[in-house]
């Protein structure tokens, strides 16, 4: 009876994994399907196999535009989101000051807030200021949403890495900044690696915050939203769509391969100070 029970609940398991993963995924599956189709209507049953869409996105001034100002904001957002987030990671796990557990908790709290709340919040005192809205109020926007992700991904990587390297740099001479760039930061450069990449893509994909923050010079996200409203752009949107899934995939996969790697490095590193000790 325990057998059948078990291999009546594996099935029913399988089936949920196979359903949510198709109604998860089909959708996606759509875009690449529509971008090769020759048909202007986005519908069933398809037409030719055609790559002009993509050809239409090469000569498509307004999108190249868009993609070096999403690309400027996603490379500037990453690299002051990682600065932050390693600053704040180093921090929790390193040192015990008062306040620590709800000041940390204040940080990551962009995590649960809903995007369009931040954007408003946002928007509001940037315009009592006075100041104009540009890329740098996006770039702001969204160092505020990745760093608590560069902390969650930098937390693990700085809270196992073994003390005792840091202690006998300092007994040998060196410095608390030579220590740092020669021992701390080549152990933790796997996940300042992935914390790059993961703000990068997040930055790169975000569109309710680059749309409240935004002036004349328009993000990716902004700028295929506008294109929505004309029915002829919607396949040229596809293709768009097929090359930021293929990009995003991509990135992805990178944060998670040096993020393993960092894990495995400090596996063993604890596994050569265990045996030294």
């Amino acid at each position: 009876m325990r057998g059948s029970g078990r291999r009546g609940a594996a099935k029913w398991l399988s089936v949920y994994a196979v359903t949510y993963m198709v109604f998860l995924y089909a959708p996606v599956i759509l875009l690449p399907l529509f971008a090769f189709n020759d048909a202007t209507v986005v519908a069933f049953p398809l037409s030719h196999f055609t790559t002009k869409w993509f050809v239409v996105l090469w000569q498509t001034e307004a999108l190249h535009g868009a993609v070096r100002n999403s690309l400027m904001v996603a490379l500037s957002t990453a690299v002051f989101s990682t600065v932050l987030g390693a600053s704040a990671a180093r921090a929790a796990a390193r040192y015990r000051f008062p306040g620590k557990a709800p000041v940390m908790g204040f940080i990551m709290l962009p995590l649960v807030l809903p995007e369009i709340i931040v954007a408003v919040a946002l928007l509001v005192p940037i315009m009592q200021m006075g100041l104009s809205l540009s890329l740098w109020t996006v770039i702001a926007g969204h160092v505020l949403i990745c760093t608590p992700f560069s902390i969650a991904i930098l937390s693990s990587a700085f809270q196992g890495f073994d003390t005792s390297l840091e202690e006998a740099s300092l007994d040998l001479g060196e410095t608390r900044l030579g220590t740092f760039r020669r021992v701390i930061l080549p152990l933790v450069m796997p996940g300042i690696v992935s914390s790059l990449l993961i703000c990068f893509t997040i930055s790169l994909d975000e569109f309710i915050i680059a749309f409240f923050l935004t002036g004349t010079d328009v993000t990716l996200p902004v700028y295929i939203w506008s294109q929505l409203r004309f029915p002829t752009k919607l396949p040229s949107i596809m293709a768009l769509g097929t090359i930021l899934l293929a990009l995003s995939v991509v990135l992805l996969v990178l944060a998670e391969w040096f993020r393993r790697r960092a894990a495995r490095r400090q596996g063993i590193e604890a596994s050569v100070t265990g045996g030294l000790v």
